[in-house]
C-alpha cells in the first residue's frame, strides 16, 4: 500500500471485484490502496492471488465473492461473460437487497440494459460504466469512466470512483456502453491513421521516431500517438488492448450503426482491418499492432522486433 492510503481510516462499503485480468487486477489494486475492502475472484484463481498481497481476499467462487458486498465490480471480456457471471454463477441470487453492480466491461448496449432490468427486480441497483485508458490508466487510476445509470447512485460512489479516475454520468441505463463504442471508434480510427502516417514517413525516407517526436504537441498530439506510436515505433506489440477486443467492439458498433440506420464508413474500413488482422491469428495482440496488418497488405512486412 501507498503512505496515504495506509493513513487513511478503514471504508465501510465492503466491494467485490470479479475479473481481475490485465485491466481488473490494477483496478482491484487502487480500490485496495484507497482503503476499501476488496473481495476478488477470477475465473483463474492464479490471476486473483496476487492481490493478497495487497490486502485483498480471493474467494473461489463468484458467488461466495459478493454475497457480504456493497458494491460488486465486474470488469470481463465480453456481454456474455458479464451474462454468465452475473445469472449463470449463482452471483445475482447471493447479492443483498440494495447492493450496487457496477460494470465496468465493454459490452453491447442493449446486454446492459437487460442487465440493468433483471437486477432492479431483485432490489439491486446497476450502473454500466466502461472505462478508457488501458492497463496504464487501470494503474494510475487515470481511467475515464462513463456511466449509465441513475445519476444519484453515480453521486453516492464519489469516494468509489474516485480511486480508479474521473468518472462522468452520461445518461440513463445503456448509455455508459454507447459512450465507450463511441471511445472505440476514435481509438481505432486513429490506430490507423497513425500506422498509416508511420509507413507513409518511413516510405518517404523519414525516420519514423523523429516523425513522432515532431509532431507531439502539435494539432495530431494525441494519446494513441504518445503511447501506441511509441509501440509502433519500437515494434513492441505485447498487449495491452488485445485486437480481438477492439474487433468486438467494433463489430458492436456495427451492429448499433445498422439498429440506428447510420453509415459509419471510417469506423466500417478499420474494423474490417482488424477483423483481417485477428483472422489472421493475430488476436492476442495489442490493437496497435494493426500497422503489422497494414504493412503486410502494403507489401512491407518487418519482423516484430525490429526497430
Amino acid at each position: 500500500m501507498t503512505e496515504t492510503a495506509s493513513t487513511e481510516p478503514p471504508r465501510t462499503r465492503r466491494i467485490a471485484f470479479l475479473g481481475t485480468g490485465l485491466m481488473g487486477a490494477p483496478m482491484a489494486r487502487r480500490l485496495l490502496e484507497a482503503g476499501f475492502d476488496v473481495t476478488v475472484w477470477n475465473r483463474d484463481p492464479a490471476k486473483a492471488e496476487p492481490l493478497r498481497a495487497s490486502g485483498g481476499k480471493p474467494a473461489a467462487r463468484a458467488a461466495e465473492a459478493v454475497k457480504e458486498a456493497d458494491i460488486v465490480f465486474t470488469m470481463l471480456s465480453d456481454g456474455k461473460a458479464v451474462s454468465a457471471v452475473l445469472f449463470e454463477g449463482g452471483v445475482a441470487e447471493a447479492l443483498k437487497p440494495g447492493c450496487i453492480v457496477i460494470d465496468t466491461s465493454s459490452i453491447a448496449p442493449p446486454i446492459a440494459k437487460d442487465h440493468s432490468g433483471k437486477l432492479a427486480k431483485i432490489q439491486v441497483e446497476h450502473l454500466d460504466a466502461p472505462v478508457s485508458g488501458g492497463v496504464v490508466g487501470a494503474e494510475a487510476g487515470t481511467l475515464a469512466i462513463m456511466a449509465g445509470g441513475k445519476a444519484e447512485i453515480v453521486d453516492s460512489l464519489a469516494d468509489v470512483f474516485a480511486a480508479l479516475g474521473r468518472v462522468t454520468h452520461v445518461g440513463p441505463s445503456g448509455a455508459g456502453q454507447i459512450c465507450k463504442l463511441a471511445n472505440q471508434q476514435i481509438v481505432a480510427v486513429t490506430i490507423g491513421a497513425v500506422a498509416e502516417a508511420m509507413m507513409l514517413v518511413q516510405a518517404g525516407g523519414a525516420s519514423r521516431a523523429k516523425f513522432r517526436d515532431a509532431i507531439r504537441g502539435g494539432f495530431a498530439e494525441s494519446r494513441i500517438l504518445e503511447l501506441h506510436g511509441k509501440r509502433m515505433v519500437d515494434r513492441a506489440f505485447a498487449p495491452g488492448g488485445l485486437s480481438r477486443l477492439q474487433l468486438k467492439d467494433l463489430d458492436a458498433v456495427k451492429d448499433m450503426a445498422d439498429a440506428f440506420g447510420l453509415s459509419l464508413p471510417l469506423t466500417e474500413e478499420v474494423r474490417s482491418a482488424f477483423e483481417q488482422f485477428v483472422a489472421d491469428g493475430h488476436g492476442e495482440v495489442d490493437h496497435s499492432g494493426l500497422l503489422l496488418h497494414l504493412e503486410k497488405i502494403n507489401g512491407r512486412a518487418k519482423p516484430e522486433t525490429q526497430p
